[in-house]
């Protein structure tokens, strides 16, 4: 792939990235993981707003359905020893300009969040890290998963009213991992904790009940669901264990999983991943924030029955990454938190070779 950077701010440890449809145009949301603002850009990567200065701690950033440019945020989860007063926020769009940014719920220590559709039906979905702590890297009070059915009045929601969740799933030691998957209009997510990896489901009615399956029975960080080989089946990409530096794509046989791919060196504190189209096949981008700090794009690479990759950039130290199409190139936004730069790679598939590493290494391990 030829690879073209673009750095389009400087955001202090910009951490969280997500799509917003604002004014009839598809705009980026980046937001910092510590006090510091969150930025409103155009795909074309200009700066059209600054959503709010602080208090920053924003983890996940997701857009009300159907809306425009109302979205949810966390707010206040600074790093799993300051997340106490971690909350999800809504923020809408003033008509006399500005944002109005008020508390939906508070949910301490809560990471990761989404809403998912089934049936027609808008569910909130909140992870939490852990369930408190004592003292500095206390581990000992497990992390849950929360569910609710999204309301359609939430703007009535607020700190004095706050929205009631109810606890799908507990025990989830290191609970960090989510990406939403979407199948056939019917949405879906893996979580990861230490005690593996998980997919839930909404309920097919508000009244029912979740649907928990467990994947895999290992200590992962984040993953995602793939077809990499085409065979119409999707194979598991996994970065472990919490924080971790082994990146693996399992293959479903039988009852269970197999690996049959490992990056062939550490990627110490994997973080940023993406699972899904890229330049016309299907590919899975890990970034890590320690050691050689890199982007990495991987691929099945049929010619070799293997699995091939190729380093974007090196030494950039990626949180998040989201991935779109525009004007048929691929674009990559990446929140690279540990040189704090927003930075653009706009992407187009190459034959006659690319200008980044690149490397093939066979499926059996």
């Amino acid at each position: 792939m030829k690879i073209t950077k673009k750095v389009i701010a400087r955001l202090t440890k910009c951490y969280s990235i997500a799509p917003l449809y604002y004014h009839g145009q598809e705009c980026i949301l980046v937001a910092a993981e510590k006090k510091d603002p969150c930025l409103l850009f155009d795909r074309e990567g200009n700066l059209l707003d600054t959503v709010w200065e602080g208090p920053g701690g924003t983890m996940s950033m997701v857009q009300i359905p159907g809306s425009d440019g109302m979205f949810l945020a966390t707010q206040k989860f600074y790093s799993p020893n300051d997340s106490k007063e971690a909350e999800i926020v809504l923020a809408a769009p003033r008509q006399e300009g500005g944002w109005k940014v008020q508390t939906l719920l508070r949910l301490p220590h809560v990471h990761r969040f989404d809403i998912l559709r089934r049936n027609q039906v808008n569910y909130l979905i909140a992870c939490t890290i852990k369930s408190g702590h004592d003292y500095r890297d206390d581990w000992t009070m497990p992390g849950k998963v929360y569910g609710a059915v999204l309301p359609k009045d939430i703007g009535a929601f607020d700190e004095e009213h706050p929205l009631t969740m109810q606890v799908i799933k507990d025990d989830l030691l290191k609970n960090h991992g989510y990406y939403r998957i979407s199948e056939a209009g019917e949405d879906s997510c893996v979580i990861c904790a230490a005690s593996g990896i998980f997919r839930f489901c909404p309920p097919s009615v508000p009244s029912g009940k979740w649907e928990v399956e467990r994947l895999l029975d290992i200590p992962a960080s984040d993953a995602v669901l793939v077809d990499f080989d085409g065979d119409g089946e999707k194979e598991l990409a996994v970065l472990s264990p919490f924080h971790g530096e082994r990146i693996c794509i399992y293959k479903k046989r039988g009852p269970g999983w197999e690996p049959v791919y490992v990056y062939g060196k550490p990627a110490e504190f994997c973080h940023a991943i993406y699972g899904g189209p890229l330049c016309g096949r299907p590919s899975l981008i890990v970034g890590h924030r320690k050691g050689e700090r890199n982007l990495i794009a991987f691929w099945w690479d049929e010619s070799s029955a293997g699995y091939g990759f190729q380093v974007l950039d090196e030494d950039c130290g990626p949180a998040n990454v989201f991935h779109y199409e525009k004007d048929g190139k691929d674009i990559v936004i990446s929140a690279n938190r540990e040189t704090d730069e927003v930075a653009m790679y706009t992407l187009t598939r190459e034959t006659g070779g690319d200008n980044h590493v690149r490397g093939t290494e066979t499926g059996s391990i």
